[in-house]
């Protein structure tokens, strides 16, 4: 008999969700975590920390910017640094003991120590092997870097280091403009520090929206973020307490060098899976270093599942959330479904930058006829009145059936509006569904309504 129905591999998002809903549908489960604390890099050295920098550094541009236009006149707070980190350790300890209190909750084996898989049906933790029917391997991606980039942590760091620097640089180079780079290179932005972005494409955020990408880029270079694209960094290399970043230019092959106090490299993330034995179990991988699955996220080997950033798709935590949950479901002997095409990606900078479905790129691409709807925040009353009027709600729409395709919005809480959109496409739902929908006034998801009207016979506000 199996020690345990399920041990999951990881305990971040996609590992400690699959965990609680393994439990909950009446399987024996256990987690294998060799941090301190649960919840993987997006509860500790991801996602909220950022999240908690970035409100902060958003409160500061409102006191500095808008504060005294809504006659709340005195002087603008000054930057406490070392508080500021404290806060964000508040934030992230609430929500790791928030995780470890759902594990107790639903008597979840935390198996401390970091683990491999010996065989099929085993997981050895330090020097104890413990067996399972089931094996989810939910370990999660790391920091991918360049050759000649040597990381140290300190002054070129990852986004965990940026996370954690002992005082605000008063330069930063920023290697890489996705998301990761944009988000924390704002942050610093906010908080004063000089942010150069170097980026190898001639666009950020590499496939998102063309007209999206534009509008991004003017409005961060309006918060003072100098970027510099086209460029190939050749090295970076940190000493007394400065560096340098050597970059050649792709049209012209000129080089030239920038020298910053810290140096963020921001060039993606990659699946973490040393250590787990996959090689030597025959676990197939993907040419990019994922684990292969099947459509209920089975490897090559039977009774070894894998999920998350550790296969493919995109290394979004709510993405490895859902095949947590569906992959719960299928070893419960119930049916596990994840709709792909309807996954939002959202940039927490301000303004925010939300999308899902298909782009307009895409659509040219596959020749299909498509028609677009679209109303900028200026025409939105709530938007004006917080001073946050700049982007855009841009809705995709099937040419003859009207049914939506994608949706793409740059602007205040479109992380929260695109959510209307993700439920419409779930449903099937055509831009007049939306159009015909009465929103609250005065609310941010007007403008929403509007971009659906303005698939058919127009806006009101534009």
């Amino acid at each position: 008999m199996a020690e345990f129905d399920v041990i999951v591999i990881g305990a971040g998002p996609g590992g400690y969700v699959c965990a609680i809903r393994c439990a909950q549908l009446g399987l024996k489960t256990a987690v294998v975590e060799g941090r301190e604390t649960l919840g993987g890099t997006c509860l500790n050295v991801g996602c909220i920390p950022s999240k908690a920098l970035l409100h902060a550094s958003h409160s500061l541009h409102d006191a500095e910017h808008n504060f005294a236009r809504m006659g709340l006149v005195g002087a603008a707070p000054k930057v406490d640094w070392a508080q500021m980190l404290s806060y964000k350790d508040e934030v992230i300890g609430q929500n790791t003991k928030g995780i470890e209190f759902l594990f107790k909750k639903n008597k979840i084996t935390w198996l401390k120590g970091w683990g491999s898989i010996p065989a099929a049906g085993q997981v050895k933790v330090g020097d104890e092997v413990h067996t399972a029917r089931h094996i989810v391997i939910a370990t999660g991606s790391e920091p991918s870097s360049l050759p000649g980039v040597d990381v140290d942590e300190k002054v070129i760091v990852t986004s965990t280091g940026a996370l954690a620097l002992p005082k605000i640089p008063k330069s930063m180079v920023v290697i890489g403009a996705g998301v990761i780079g944009l988000e924390l290179g704002s942050v610093y932005a906010r908080l004063g520090t000089k942010v150069t972005v170097v980026e190898f494409l001639d666009v950020v955020t590499p496939g998102m929206d063309g007209e999206v990408q534009k509008t991004f880029q003017r409005l961060l270079k309006r918060q003072g973020l100098d970027f510099i694209m086209g460029a190939a960094v050749q090295k970076a290399e940190a000493g007394k307490g400065k560096a340098t970043v050597t970059y050649k230019l792709r049209k012209d092959d000129s080089e030239a060098v920038l020298e910053a106090d810290c140096v963020l490299v921001a060039t993606g993330r990659k699946p973490f899976t040393d250590g787990l034995g996959l090689a030597a179990l025959g676990v197939e991988m993907e040419p990019r270093g994922q684990i292969r699955t099947d459509p209920h996220w089975q490897t090559s080997v039977p009774g070894i599942h894998a999920i998350g950033d550790a296969i493919a798709g995109p290394m979004l935590a709510h993405k490895a959330e859902d095949e947590g949950m569906a992959l719960a479901e299928v070893l419960a002997g119930k049916h596990g479904h994840v709709n792909y095409d309807v996954i939002p990606g959202v940039i927490y900078t301000a303004p925010e930058v939300a999308s899902v479905g298909k782009t307009e790129e895409a659509l040219k691409a596959e020749g299909r006829a498509y028609k677009v709807g679209k109303f900028s925040f200026m025409g939105n009353g709530r938007a004006k009145a917080v001073f946050q009027g700049d982007g855009f709600v841009k809705i995709l729409a099937d040419k003859e059936t009207d049914r939506v395709l994608g949706a793409h919005i740059i602007g205040p809480a479109a992380g929260e509006l695109i959510h209307e959109l993700c439920v419409g496409m779930e449903f099937g739902a055509s831009a007049q569904d939306i159009a015909l929908t009465c929103h609250a006034h005065p609310t941010f998801s007007e403008a929403v309504r509007e971009a659906a009207l303005a698939c058919g016979d127009g806006p009101i506000h534009s």
